[in-house]
């Protein structure tokens, strides 16, 4: 059995590290340090770290991970396979050197479209109609290595970059593991970089809802930002979150953007640049996810509102 390191951060890493404690002898963990969340602002340990002490594996936390004696470190435990997936950084060719059969990444995309690091998010953004995993040996480049396995998965037309994250996490983490089992005779395949397409960070400011947009751009935004940072538009001078949509039948010119058209338990109805959105869950300042029905009890909005842009 292939002795292993894992590197990963988030809710996408979970599946691989997982997967990877099943089929190889996982000697350690590495994941970012504990972060500020919440309200409260109370250090939260990233996913992974929770996920690998209910597993009983060693796990570390460096602020940087690299370095002479970070990489004597991962040296020291004689690893066959070094292992990414959303780990938040890239990992230095010192550190790439020390696995003896291969360095591997599972990554949300289709390489070489969307290499970075928010390839579900802009993937929707974009319209994209598929998506999928790539596994791929790591090299000095970002998201640059040759591909060993790629698996393609359609977009559902609703869904939200965390639902799609969540299923591709599943996706990888098998893809990772078929990967696994044919080295060290499976070759990868050079990836035609020039085809290569970016997918930077998102931005809190990217949540801002430009009304001018049609319906359609408009209901892949909310999805797109969906958990974070989530689509905001103002409401009474207060910021209002969108954590559902859906586009609405009617097509052309229907107000001003930003105008509401009608409310009712069904949704709020909003004038798009073309089309209209009819917004499914909202959420004010300080105060928990609503449905329609229960944001509407008690709370009046005229048609002819207008819904405008500004800070979350």
């Amino acid at each position: 059995m292939p002795r292993s390191v894992f590197f990963g951060t988030s809710e996408f890493s979970v599946p691989s590290l997982r997967a990877l404690a099943a089929a190889t002898d996982l000697r350690l963990v590495v994941t970012r340090p504990h972060r500020p969340a919440g309200r409260g602002r109370r250090p939260s340990p990233p996913a992974v770290f929770r996920v690998a002490t209910e597993l009983g594996i060693d796990v570390i936390q460096p602020e940087r991970a690299r370095g002479a004696a970070f990489t004597a470190v991962i040296c020291e435990l004689e690893p066959d396979l070094l292992v990414t997936a959303a780990f938040g950084g890239l990992l230095s060719p010192g550190l790439l050197e020390t696995a003896r059969l291969e360095c591997l990444n599972v990554h949300a995309s289709l390489l070489p479209a969307y290499r970075g690091a928010a390839p579900v998010a802009r993937a929707i953004l974009d319209g994209a109609s598929r998506t999928g995993v790539s596994i791929i040996r790591m090299v000095r480049e970002l998201d640059a290595g040759p591909v060993f396995l790629s698996e393609a998965v359609p977009v559902d037309p609703d869904e939200t970059a965390g639902g799609l994250t969540a299923r591709l996490a599943e996706v990888g983490a098998r893809a990772l593991v078929r990967v696994i089992e044919g080295l060290p005779g499976l070759q990868p395949a050079e990836q035609d970089h020039s085809l290569a397409t970016w997918a930077p960070p998102l931005g809190k400011e990217e949540g801002f809802v430009d009304w001018s947009r049609d319906e359609t751009a408009l209901h892949a935004h909310v999805r797109g930002m969906h958990p974070w940072p989530c689509a905001f538009t103002v409401l009474h001078g207060e910021s209002l979150r969108i954590h559902g949509a859906k586009v609405v039948e009617e097509r052309g010119a229907l107000g001003v953007p930003g105008t509401v058209l009608a409310h009712s338990p069904a949704g709020l109805d909003v004038a798009c640049g073309r089309g209209a959105l009819r917004l499914l869950e909202l959420q004010l300042p300080g105060k928990r996810r609503l449905g329609p029905a229960e944001f509407f009890a008690g709370r009046r909005i005229e048609a002819g509102t207008l819904l405008t842009r500004g800070c979350p």
